[in-house]
């Protein structure tokens, strides 16, 4: 079974523990400055690129104003081509429904399109308790897997990898899993791919049953739509005789010319193309053409819950670009692990505690703080999700969440100021005792900075933590109503 996020510690640690990675920094810094680049190059192109952000945020705001309807047109669209609807509250419901038509089939082994739906549900690990295999067919995700790892960005999970790395786990891991790697495997990334790719064949070739996602769904036709890169995609969805494809309820469209916006700013934000290279799309069942028994499982698992949020549902209109997290200065540098879920960076630190709520859970509750608020992430959304806006609501609601209990030293220092701040003699008499206090501090610890500066050294117990990365500039001989008062001027 492979490695799992459950239990990972909030993200102040973590981050703290990615930041000491200098190969980790040096991938990502490498690997998300050259899909900006990509990016940034053929989103140029587009003249009307911003009215084509604006029209993206109007479907999606329209369509989930109205999610009830088009998600019973998509029931209906389905059934009427010959496919099966499931309706999945949980995590736990939509593992049970796959597991129980791959029971029903005796089957053992699955191969799987890269999905962010299914792994935020743990399906892998769900269908592995039950002794069914599930096989990853993306090249990153296989390495993801075989190395026993976990996702670290939406579009590129191995971004944290480098070609050595990978070499290294695909001559360790690949014979248990199947198809050994050669002997002389280099780090060429053409040899690698060609590993995985005679590797995933047999896979292919042998499995009766294939689980996707889905990045659009339209509620017209009932079509269901992925886009990919490799083709891997491409070879799950049409060779096996079973399909189930798990679809997020915030994955509806209502109809192909909707679809037509997302197709052009879906590319471009993602892997800086203009068209990917395989967008499959595929309608029901036919008869001798495809899987023969198509099942579509329709994922709420606290997406109604983020839909109740005024502020926050906008985060439904995502449509798992990365662009996001490929302008993050806070997510180059720590990565996507240290976001303890499937869904690292800016939208990550949104979607998590508006899928599954704040006040219960330590990791949750950081991961509004993950940002410096800077705008890079919804300057880059091609959907226009304001995700600083939604933080500093996350923010408001996690410190809400947490009234009647023991206060954090935050809130007390809050307090603390708001009772000196309330009274000008007692905010005077304060200042004078923190300004003789200070002084006395920074003859201890004074120290010289860059540019003749004067700043205090490493202050004692709590304030180590903040000084740690920081100069404190050290205590004015005297404070500004000293000065005033000495000066002549009058209150």
């Amino acid at each position: 079974m492979s490695a799992t996020f459950v239990g990972m510690p909030a993200f102040p640690d973590a981050a703290k523990a990615a930041l000491a990675d200098s190969q980790l920094r040096g991938n990502l810094a490498h690997a998300t400055g050259t899909i900006r680049g990509k990016r940034a190059q053929v989103v140029g192109e587009v003249s009307e690129w911003e009215e084509l952000r604006l029209a993206g945020a109007a479907i999606k705001d329209n369509t989930l104003h109205h999610l009830d309807e088009h998600l019973l047109r998509l029931e209906t669209s389905l059934t009427e081509r010959g496919a099966t609807v499931h309706w999945a509250r949980d995590a736990a419901e939509a593992c049970a429904i796959v597991a129980g038509i791959a029971q029903q089939h005796s089957i053992d082994e699955v191969v799987k399109v890269k999905s962010m739906a299914t792994q935020e549900i743990e399906l892998n690990e769900a269908l592995a308790a039950r002794g069914i295999s599930a096989w990853e067919t993306d090249l990153a995700e296989l390495i993801v897997q075989l190395g026993d790892d976990l996702p670290s960005h939406i579009l590129v999970p191995a971004i944290h990898r480098n070609r050595a790395e990978i070499r290294e786990i695909f001559l360790r891991r690949m014979a248990s899993a199947g198809r050994p790697a050669p002997d002389d495997l280099t780090d060429n990334p053409a040899d690698l791919a060609g590993a995985a790719r005679l590797h995933l064949r047999e896979k292919f070739l042998s499995a009766r049953m294939a689980v996707s996602g889905a990045n659009f769904a339209v509620a017209d036709t009932g079509t269901l739509m992925v886009v990919e890169s490799e083709g891997n995609g491409r070879m799950c969805l049409t060779l096996p005789e079973i399909l189930v494809s798990v679809v997020g309820i915030e994955k509806v469209v209502p109809t192909w010319d909707d679809l037509d916006v997302f197709l052009q700013l879906l590319p471009r934000s993602s892997t800086g193309e203009r068209m990917n290279p395989y967008t499959s799309t595929w309608t029901g069942v036919t008869p001798g053409d495809g899987p023969q028994e198509m099942h579509v499982v329709l994922l709420d698992n606290g997406r109604t819950r983020a839909l109740a949020d005024e502020v926050g549902r906008q985060a439904l209109r995502c449509i798992r670009c990365s662009a996001c997290l490929n302008v993050c200065p806070v997510y180059e540098r720590t990565g996507g692990h240290a976001y303890g879920s499937v869904y690292p960076g800016p939208i990550g630190a949104i979607l998590n505690p508006l899928l599954r709520g704040v006040g219960h859970d330590e990791q949750l509750d950081s991961l509004p703080y993950a940002s410096s608020l800077c705008g890079a992430c919804f300057e880059a959304c091609p959907v226009r999700i304001d995700i600083p806006e939604v933080l500093v609501h996350l923010r408001s609601k996690v410190v809400d969440a947490h009234r009647g209990h023991a206060p954090k030293p935050e809130a007390v220092a809050m307090k603390a100021a708001s009772w000196a701040l309330r009274d000008a003699g007692r905010l005077g008499r304060l200042e004078r005792f923190a300004g003789t206090a200070g002084r006395l501090l920074a003859r201890m610890l004074r120290r010289s900075a860059p540019g003749g500066r004067r700043v205090l050294g490493s202050l004692p117990g709590p304030g180590s933590r903040w000084t740690t990365a920081r100069d404190v500039p050290a205590p004015p001989p005297e404070s500004f109503r000293e000065w005033w008062q000495r000066e002549g001027g009058t209150s």
